[in-house]
């Protein structure tokens, strides 16, 4: 643990680095006076799931299930987030750590490097994502090149990181009132152009193949499995727990249910082009209706896929800046360049084996986590730090076989709630057998 003349000696240096733009507080607790107010942190959450990629996932699940199952689902996966990232964010907005610090306390201090840098990963897998999505997306919209679209999509995407948690608030706020001005816009559209109304989309049953109910919500859950893990990053900005709690859940359930119901629409009305591979985006909607609503729509493509991958991006710069000597904005403008790079070998379109992965084996950590801080944190608190915690390492091992074993072997199970389950069950178990620590007995 670094001491608190250390901490004090880093202080000054970042300011000294980061200048006017702030400090970030990579390697220690957000203080209390550098917390944010309310809205401030929660237009971080809020505009994170409002996406255009949710309305395509959406968009898919309803097209399997319908548009009532579809729905059922989409609330249930968000209200499993809401309990497991709401968990996460109690514990970032009491202490102010990020979730490298978090991971610490119970994987041990060598031992988070694992999950933590895993995550720091993964994140930048969703950023690679989010720039091909954006050349993608311009190109069947507009015409314009795919690569052109990623590289000035990567750029700006890049600047609001740099720019720290003040840009991702700012981005936050814009991006969900545009997104939900549009998804109307569009939604109208649709229903002019597909021949059935809102409430005759009701009665759509989809293809009754391709995913099952318990999918659907492994898909839910999946999507934000990562930087929901990671919440840490961002609530630790709030002033308190309720108040990181509050945060939370302007996400989950409230945004991204709404952005995957949105897409749902978008196929039930019949707005929607080759649901079963572009779900419910609804972009192609937005065009070819004058040059102002063109205009509208290219500049809502950046903010709306920039309100995403900045934050990804920013996860994994901290994440990796948190386990390293390194400051956050260098690493931010290098992982960046690797996510691009990335982008263009065409792997981030492999999205739902992509989704497979994370269900299986992110929700195991945060599930450790939040047994071995809030349940068990009378037993836990006062212990020594540890390089490696085995417990919580054969835990987290636990959690993920047994989500795998769902996966393959029992099909229409969620897989990320079995892992989460076996996780909390294997960690309880380990950690109430073990000796009780010497500072609890004294």
């Amino acid at each position: 643990m670094a001491t608190t003349t250390g901490a004090a000696e880093r202080r000054g240096s970042a300011r000294g680095q980061d200048g006017p733009l702030g400090e970030e507080y990579e390697h220690e607790p957000v203080p209390a006076e550098a917390r944010r107010g309310m809205l401030s942190v929660s237009a971080v959450w809020f505009g994170f799931p409002m996406n255009l990629g949710n309305a395509v996932f959406g968009g898919v699940i309803v097209h399997s299930l319908g548009l009532a199952r579809g729905a059922a689902a989409i609330v249930l996966g968000n209200l499993v987030l809401f309990a497991y990232v709401g968990a996460l964010s109690w514990l970032a907005g009491r202490t102010g750590e990020n979730f490298s610090h978090q991971a610490a306390r119970t994987f041990g201090t060598l031992g988070s490097r694992i999950p933590a840098g895993f995550l720091s990963t993964v994140v930048i897998g969703w950023y690679s994502f989010q720039i091909g999505l954006s050349g993608t997306t311009l190109q069947e919209a507009l015409g314009w090149a795919p690569l052109l679209g990623a590289l000035a999509g990567g750029v700006f995407y890049t600047v609001l990181t740099v720019l720290g948690i003040r840009a991702l608030s700012l981005i936050g706020l814009v991006a969900t009132p545009l997104f939900v001005v549009l998804a109307g816009v569009a939604l109208w559209f649709g229903v002019t152009e597909g021949g059935a109304s809102l409430g005759q989309a009701w009665s759509y049953e989809g293809t009754g193949h391709a995913l099952s109910f318990g999918a659907a919500m492994s898909i839910v859950i999946a999507g934000f499995s990562d930087s929901g893990t990671m919440t840490a990053d961002f609530t630790r900005w709030a002033r308190d727990g309720r108040a990181a709690v509050v945060a939370a859940s302007c996400a989950f359930p409230f945004a991204n249910s709404v952005a995957y119901l949105i897409g749902g629409f978008v196929v039930a009305v019949g707005g929607a082009v080759d649901p079963a591979v572009n779900g419910g985006g609804f972009l192609g909607l937005l065009t070819g209706h004058g040059p102002l609503l063109t205009t509208v729509a290219v500049v809502f493509v950046f903010v709306n896929l920039g309100s995403v991958a900045s934050h990804c991006l920013y996860n994994g710069a901290v994440g990796w800046s948190a386990i390293t000597p390194l400051r956050m904005r260098p690493l931010a403008i290098v992982l960046s360049v690797v996510g691009l790079v990335a982008a263009l070998t065409g792997v981030w379109s492999l999205f739902l084996d992509w989704l497979n992965l994370l269900g299986i084996f992110v929700p195991p950590i945060g599930a450790v986590l939040i047994m071995d801080q809030l349940v068990l944190r009378r037993r836990t608190a006062g212990r020594e730090p540890r390089a490696y915690r085995p417990s919580a390492l054969a835990a987290w091992a636990a959690g993920a076989g047994a989500a795998t074993v769902a996966h393959y072997l029992v099909p229409g199970s969620v897989d990320a709630v079995v892992g989460m389950a076996v996780a909390c069950g294997v960690h309880y178990a380990l950690e109430r057998s073990a000796a009780v620590p010497a500072a609890r007995t004294a």
